[in-house]
């Protein structure tokens, strides 16, 4: 059985885009089935094609969103994965990690800063 990498509820992750990386916090959501970056870090970094989009209940209601495939770093890991593109310009954390990328051998520690 693989080792499983313990992470925090926020975590420094860094974005890889075809000639450029951002690195940020992202947020660790459980109940998220899939990840989400903000729209503008998708332009910034030239992120895509968007692959299909996915119906996604926020607390906003819900709403209809491109999905796209790119690679982040995560606890010294990289990993290619799917992420919704959201507007996430009045949210704290511009990134969201959800189930699609948790189920790679994650282990959430909520004391972990």
């Amino acid at each position: 059985m693989a080792k499983k990498t313990t992470i925090g509820l926020t975590e420094k992750v860094t974005i890889i885009g075809p000639k450029k990386q951002k690195r940020l916090v992202a947020r660790i959501d459980t109940g998220a089935t899939i990840g989400s970056i903000d729209s503008s870090i998708v332009k910034e970094l030239k992120l895509g094609p968007v692959i299909k989009t996915k119906l996604v209940k926020s607390a906003s209601g819900l709403t209809k969103r491109p999905v796209i495939k790119t690679s982040i770093k995560i606890a010294k890991r990289q990993i290619k994965a799917r992420f919704t593109v959201a507007d996430r310009s009045h949210m704290k954390y511009k990134a969201l990690i959800g189930q699609n990328i948790l189920k790679k051998n994650f282990l959430i520690d909520c004391s972990k800063r």
